[in-house]
């Protein structure tokens, strides 16, 4: 074990400190904003803004790397996201806010472009699914804790913010003195939206919609939480607790997903998870009941990414595994970007629970597509299928490389590891370790 996470244990260790201080001030930034009169519109555009900025993260991401390289391309992105941090409690304005939460998911998306594409690089066909499951167990373990971390601070004060602007800049500390080689560069790959959507609706309107839901919680929960009379330390609990409820049913749901129709999965865990939404929102439950829904919450919406792009990859064929990993991501990115906006509008003219009432009806939605679709098509084949790999599907987030640059051979392919698309390598030498991104059907 520890041979095998040797090569990357520096790169896990730097991700390590970055997501932990982005997850404490993922956490913080909507609490602090209540605190200081945002209103419910505002936080959403705050969201909004993060998921904006991500997009666009992801189509420049790959031209930064290509012209510094991984390692100084991810000291300059990480000092970016450390100032931004800083800036936070310096200046109280909502429009700021929204523009800085929009550098941290441009800065964001380009940190995993690095991460993900060195990690497949130092990985092997033998040890590539303990690697990317290490990775996961990094992502979950550290976001939770920084979530966590705003209970030892009060939220009026520097400290938090400057906490997670010192998290944050560690995680350059590991990576600039690695003596582990960074990747070949990465390559720009064709991206057709449309071409894409033909082969799997479901997969890219799955990916947009639960974009839209889930993005609207992440922005928009801890103003549903204070708003039900959560103290600052349950808010944080009440998302933390999601997120373990995610992770705990990911490899469960990928597996029954691989038994039978993906599509018909989904749309099982989006039934649960819209009735879990309507419960929270229309019962006048208690701090532990919702804290228990929360964790049901997590179990069921967060595993709907997983498995719509593991359909998605189940529909691509082999000269289409990264641009179809690119419009996935790509539609959750832009549902994410919608969601927040569309629900703190909702939670301002009627009340905090439209939070969970949106999602529902967001669910109900894609319940009602994948309805029609299965009139519409037949399901894939089981020998077209291959177990579920939840390495190559979880739903953190990831860049996409838009725009052609040349033709890519289906074998020079790689896997995303946790956060997404796969990354074309240059070294032809290295083709023996590749591992295809279909893995993830």
């Amino acid at each position: 074990m520890a041979k095998t996470l040797a090569p990357v244990a520096s790169l896990l260790l730097g991700i390590a400190f970055l997501l932990a201080g982005n997850g404490l001030l993922t956490t913080l930034a909507p609490l602090r904003a209540g605190v200081e009169g945002f209103s419910a519109i505002q936080i959403g555009l705050m969201g909004s803004g993060y998921y904006a900025g991500f997009v666009i993260g992801c189509i420049a991401g790959p031209y930064l790397i290509l012209r510094a390289g991984h390692i100084r391309a991810f000291t300059a992105l990480v000092a970016a996201v450390s100032a931004v941090v800083l800036v936070h409690p310096l200046i109280i304005d909502p429009i700021l806010w929204v523009v800085l939460r929009g550098v941290t998911g441009f800065a964001l998306a380009g940190i995993y472009l690095i991460v993900e594409s060195w990690l497949n690089d130092r990985a092997t066909n033998q040890n590539r699914g303990f690697i990317m499951s290490a990775y996961i167990i990094v992502n979950f373990v550290t976001i939770t804790a920084g979530q966590m971390l705003v209970t030892t601070a009060p939220i009026e004060a520097f400290t938090l913010f400057a906490i997670a602007s010192i998290l944050v800049s560690m995680a350059v500390v590991p990576v600039s003195m690695t003596r582990s080689a960074q990747p070949a560069p990465i390559a720009l790959v064709q991206f057709r939206p449309m071409h894409l959507y033909r082969i799997a609706p479901v997969g890219l309107m799955g990916a947009l919609l639960i974009g839209m839901a889930n993005g609207a919680f992440w922005s928009l929960g801890t103003v549903f939480a204070t708003a039900r009379d959560m103290s600052v330390d349950e808010a944080a609990v009440f998302l933390s607790i999601a997120v373990i409820g995610g992770a705990v049913m990911q490899w469960p749901v990928g597996r029954l997903s691989d038994l039978a129709d993906r599509r018909k999965v989904l749309a099982g865990v989006m039934a649960v998870a819209a009735t879990i939404c309507l419960l929270m929102a229309l019962l006048p439950l208690s701090t532990t009941g919702l804290m228990v829904m929360s964790l049901a919450f997590g179990m069921s919406t967060l595993t709907g990414y997983s498995v719509a792009a593991a359909h998605a990859y189940d529909r691509a064929d082999k000269s289409s595994y990264v641009e179809m990993a690119a419009g996935v991501l790509l539609a959750n990115g832009v549902g994410s970007v919608f969601g927040p906006i569309i629900a703190a509008a909702l939670m301002d003219t009627i009340g905090p629970h439209m939070l969970f009432v949106f999602m529902a009806m967001v669910q109900a939605t894609l319940i009602a597509f994948i309805g029609l679709r299965l009139v519409v098509r037949s399901p894939i084949s089981s020998a077209d299928k291959e177990a579920f790999d939840v390495y190559s599907t979880a739903p953190v987030a990831g860049p996409i490389t838009p725009n052609p640059v040349s033709d890519l051979d289906p074998q020079m392919l790689t896997p995303s590891g946790l956060v997404g698309p796969a990354q074309a390598q240059a070294q032809a030498a290295a083709n023996s370790d590749r591992q295809r991104l279909g893995d993830a059907a």
